[in-house]
């Protein structure tokens, strides 16, 4: 199983709805980096993804994007593939 690293925040709803489409796809371990405890976090994710909002989510080495990216890639057929590489 592919390595998965959410950036998010606490209260994100949209984080949470992630989490539940890749829990629902096998992942077992998210790991979360919680931008708004760790503040420099937030940095690093904007710098990484050129984006300000959360999630940001990488599998692997590939940026998928937030979970609307994420909602997509799976309706096309293409988040079991990446998850499972």
């Amino acid at each position: 199983m592919a390595r998965v690293v959410m950036y998010s925040t606490v209260v994100c709803p949209y984080c949470q709805m992630a989490e539940r489409l890749l829990k629902a796809k096998g992942v077992e371990t998210i790991e979360k980096i919680l931008i708004d405890r760790e503040p420099g976090k937030r940095e690093e994710m904007m710098s990484r993804t050129g984006r300000r909002t959360v999630p940001q989510i990488y599998i692997d080495d590939t940026h998928v994007g937030g979970f609307d990216d994420l909602s997509a890639l799976d309706r096309q057929g293409g988040l079991t593939p990446l998850l499972a590489a």
